[in-house]
């Protein structure tokens, strides 16, 4: 097998974009970097490198399971994948976003001014709903790259091989082939008390008991709710699978730095618990695009920014 190779030019899209923001921000832990540098620096923004993951089919994208790989070169995004790239490309990296009219939308506010300038680019992913769903099962108290470094040992022990062109790549496992590992595999893996977690929500997937993608179409709270069946899944993780997968771009996970946002920014946004506080942080980043918003604040915060 070998690869299709082909560019997007970035004029194509609407408003601006940066690969290397775009995928080293927190959003998502199923890419990685060809050279190992993956969320090597908090600091992220403008870098060259190649990026590459195995993509499972998408509904209304791709019918096959496809090796992708991207970098951001010359006012364009290059890649080589196993078919045609652009449609996936486009869906997961949300290119038919209108990030001007995005951003625009939300509130004139100084805070959001100093993320957004200083990650002028950074879109939000629409990562596929079972591996996203896995990815922030395991993120309760660790690090990102930490976070990645599990879901690549996941892919790599239990995931399908794909070569291409004499390169060996590892696709995120499904739910079936997850549902059949037993916890203390799990556990070897580094996964800690995350473990019965992961197999537990992957044996409800394999078994048709529920799936994420039946959030899709929901109110968002009521969306947001149907996510907490999951083991292991609470309202900030659930927030985080609608936002980085499903489409809901109101969802603001409340973690550490936009607890820290509130605190320091908004205080009148506190309101005692998950629900409330969740309502009044959305209305006040903006309602429909506040996700977009928490995440150039969550990145900007945790990078140092202020």
């Amino acid at each position: 097998m070998e690869f299709e190779t082909g560019a997007i030019p970035l004029s194509d899209i609407d408003g601006a974009f940066d690969l290397q923001a775009t995928l080293e921000s927190g959003q998502s832990y199923l890419w990685d970097r060809a050279d190992g540098r993956m969320y090597e620096s908090m600091d992220v923004y403008g870098g060259d490198a190649w990026y590459e993951t195995v993509v499972p089919p998408i509904d209304g994208v791709s019918d096959e399971q496809a090796v992708v790989r991207v970098r951001q070169t010359d006012g364009r995004l290059e890649w080589e994948a196993t078919t045609d790239a652009v449609p996936i490309l486009t869906h997961l990296l949300r290119l038919d976003d209108d990030l001007d009219a995005i951003l625009d939308a939300t509130p004139d506010d100084s805070l959001l001014e100093r993320a957004y300038d200083a990650y002028e680019g950074m879109r939000l992913v629409r990562d596929p709903p079972f591996p996203c769903l896995i990815s922030f099962i395991c993120s309760a108290q660790m690090r990102v790259s930490r976070i990645h470094g599990m879901q690549m040992r996941l892919a790599r022990e239990y995931g399908d091989t794909v070569t291409v062109a004499g390169e060996t790549y590892h696709a995120f496992p499904t739910a079936d082939q997850l549902a059949v590992r037993t916890e203390d595999e799990l556990r070897d893996l580094s996964l800690g008390y995350r473990a019965p977690y992961v197999q537990r929500t992957a044996e409800m997937v394999a078994n048709g008991d529920a799936h994420p993608n039946d959030a899709v179409g929901l109110p968002y709270e009521d969306a947001r709710d149907s996510l907490t069946q999951f083991v292991g899944v609470g309202d900030k993780v659930s927030d985080c699978v609608l936002l980085f997968s499903l489409g809901f771009l109101e969802a603001v996970p409340l973690d550490t730095w936009i607890q820290t946002a509130i605190a320091d920014h908004y205080p009148d946004c506190e309101a005692g618990n998950y629900t409330e506080t969740s309502r009044a942080i959305r209305d006040r980043l903006g309602g429909q695009y506040a996700g977009y918003a928490q995440t150039y604040v969550f990145y900007y915060l945790r990078a140092g920014g202020e």
